[in-house]
């Protein structure tokens, strides 16, 4: 797993100072920095799996996500809001929103990373590390450093 976390996890698509006021622009600011092909497209599907399902997590953490065939292999972005973007049918505010697309064909390690992802959100102190991280490096060695703990 850690290979995959280390493949996945680039700086460059790290956004800390989100500053979206809504979901939709919330989620086409961070599939902007993951370089997909189709990134409205692909926006689109994300949309319609959230509007099916939320995918907002305990303690403001969200995974919105798509399973595609608009991405080669898994990409991952992600944003952080100080303030919140209202996400989940309360429009509560998700603080840590990790998009995630993934070829339909790729099922087992997208379940794999996307529950890692939950894992390492779930403890109080990954959560502060990452809400109080100074760059986005730091965001992404926090990240990397968690994902070790789980193998």
């Amino acid at each position: 797993m850690a290979v995959v976390f280390a493949a996945l996890l680039k700086p460059e698509r790290v956004t800390l100072e989100l500053a979206a006021e809504s979901r939709a622009e919330a989620l086409r600011a961070i599939v902007a920095t993951m370089g997909v092909a189709e990134p409205e497209k692909f926006v689109a599907e994300v949309l319609a799996r959230e509007e099916v399902h939320t995918t907002l997590m305990e303690q403001g953490v969200a995974f919105p996500h798509a399973r595609t065939d608009l991405v080669p292999e898994i990409t991952l972005g992600i944003g952080r809001s100080v303030a919140g973007v209202p996400f989940g049918e309360n429009d509560e505010p998700a603080h840590l929103i990790f998009v995630i697309g993934a070829p339909k064909r790729m099922v087992n390690k997208y379940l794999g990373f996307v529950g890692a992802l939950a894992r390492l959100t779930k403890g109080e102190t990954t959560r502060t590390a990452l809400l109080e991280a100074k760059s986005a490096a730091e965001f992404v060695e926090i990240l990397r450093a968690g994902s070790l703990l789980l193998e």
